[in-house]
């Protein structure tokens, strides 16, 4: 006996993970890996060994940029620009 081949399920099947590369190839790599504002902050934190003052989020040249002002434990301020 032979097995009958469902051909629709398997062109469906094809043309949904056709479909689903093709999402893969338009997604921004930089999305996928995107570092939120609250991380930064406490990777700032962490680095610099301070206390985060001001922290905000802003478009430049068409990237978002964490731009997160520090103060060190020796009172030095430092602004720290982190990619999204």
């Amino acid at each position: 006996m032979t097995a009958m081949i469902n051909t629709s399920a398997i062109h469906k099947l094809l043309l949904s993970l056709l479909m689903t590369a093709c999402l893969w190839l338009v997604l921004p790599v930089a999305d996928v890996y995107a570092v939120t504002l609250k991380q930064a902050v406490s990777q700032v934190e962490r680095q610099y060994d301070g206390k985060v003052v001001s922290a905000r989020t802003v478009n430049r040249n068409g990237q978002r940029v964490h731009i997160i002002r520090v103060v060190t434990r020796d009172g030095v301020v430092k602004t720290v620009h982190i990619p999204e």
